[in-house]
């Protein structure tokens, strides 16, 4: 019997002797592994991406507010819309009642036009905050300061703007002490925020923050705030929200079974709502990709099949002089999984080079995991080994005699 080298040169043997046919098996195999890489690319980057910027909400971070923060129920979002407001006052209720929240701070916004000079803005978000949202939010003053407790006391007209808005504004310029209008009002800029980029296409630079008192002057009554809670620490995180419930349940009278007139937004709030949505759409693509694989096995199993009858006479001389069944299907096994880890290896470099132009190209996360290159290659060999079954043994029942009688 030959051992395991023998059988590795005498396949390589074989299919350098065929090199077109090995190459273009090769490349059925490397289309359906880069399918499958670049679907898993795709998933991972997304996963990455939706926590990173669309549920990016800190360390420990829940938030409340009168609508919910994701949902896919349209009727809840009508309902809600009837619900109670979330006012400063319900902040303050927290706020001094909480004890396993370290900050609760508040935010509110409206969209608004944004001028300096002759320069305007359109669709611009003036959102109104709290001091200590410069604990609590995750974005990061990148030039000047956050405004303070005695400046939002008194109202102060100063604010922070995103860098849509330091772009558009004041290109080449400091922006720091210039006088915007944000909305009704005019406030004196003293910081600007680091630049976050699109989020699934939407410019999330594009805002100016100002005290929440002066929001608060600007729109009264009309304001509803979003309370954004930073519990002590993570393992009283899921009690921090219970005792934020029912502090706002006493407050509101809402008793026994009855439905709570707010929503509680976490990150798994937000990539939850992502996989309803996204788990269907990834499902066809990993369903495509998985017909890619099967149809570059069906056609290494063809292939091979092919090579059996064209290697009939070359078979009967080997079982001539000893080779043995095993010995016959063994080699066309090996053949066939050679060609379909080749094809895995060329899959998974292709994979690499679509997640490092992803990256390179876009602000998507795209990046080829470990565990992801490793599928590759096991998914290649099971293809090969699998589909290679029926033609090396259709190879090794030849009968010796025969074989050596043909053309």
């Amino acid at each position: 019997m030959l051992t395991f080298p023998d059988t590795i040169s005498q396949s390589i043997e074989a299919l350098r002797a065929h090199r077109l046919r090995a190459a273009l098996t090769t490349l059925g195999l490397t289309m359906g592994v880069a399918t499958l890489i670049t679907v898993m690319t795709i998933v991972e980057g997304a996963n990455t991406y939706v926590e990173q910027k669309v549920a990016n909400l800190g360390t420990n971070v829940f938030q409340v507010a009168k609508t919910p923060f994701a949902t896919a129920d349209f009727d809840v979002i009508i309902k809600s819309q009837k619900y109670r407001r979330i006012e400063y006052a319900d902040l303050q209720f927290v706020a001094e009642r909480c004890r396993l929240c370290a900050e609760t701070g508040g935010t509110a916004n409206y969209i608004a036009r944004a001028r300096y000079g002759n320069k305007e803005l359109t669709d611009v978000s003036v959102t109104g905050q709290t001091p200590n949202m410069a604990t609590i939010d995750t974005r990061t003053v990148d030039m000047g300061r956050y405004f303070t407790l005695a400046e939002d006391e008194r109202s102060a007209a100063v604010c922070l703007i995103g860098d849509n808005l330091r772009k558009s504004f004041f290109e080449g310029v400091n922006p720091l002490g210039k006088v915007i209008r944000a909305g009704s009002q005019e406030c004196t800029v003293i910081g600007v925020f680091e630049a976050i980029g699109a989020v699934l296409g939407q410019n999330q630079d594009n805002f100016v923050v100002i005290p929440m008192s002066s929001f608060l002057k600007q729109r009264g009554a009309r304001a509803t705030l979003t309370l954004n809670i930073q519990a002590v620490s993570k393992p009283q995180f899921d009690d921090a929200i219970e005792e934020v419930k029912m502090l706002l349940r006493a407050r509101r009278h809402i008793v026994g079974n009855r439905e709570e007139d707010f929503f509680v937004g976490t990150k798994d709030s937000y990539i939850s709502l992502y996989k309803q949505i996204s788990g269907a759409f990834f499902a066809v693509f990993l369903m495509v990709s998985a017909i890619s694989g099967v149809v570059g096995g069906i056609v290494i199993m063809n292939v091979m099949l092919v090579s059996v009858t064209e290697r009939t006479k070359e078979i009967g001389i080997r079982r001539a002089m000893g080779a043995t069944q095993g010995d016959i299907r063994q080699q066309f096994l090996t053949e066939s999984v050679m060609q379909c880890v080749v094809g895995g290896i060329f899959g998974i470099g292709a994979g690499f080079l679509f997640a490092l132009a992803l990256q390179t190209f876009t602000a998507f996360p795209a990046a080829v995991e470990t565990w992801v290159a490793v599928l590759g290659v096991v998914l290649s060999s099971g293809i090969g080994l699998f589909f290679g079954i029926y033609p090396a043994m259709q190879a090794s029942r030849l009968d010796p005699v025969e074989a050596l009688r043909a053309e």
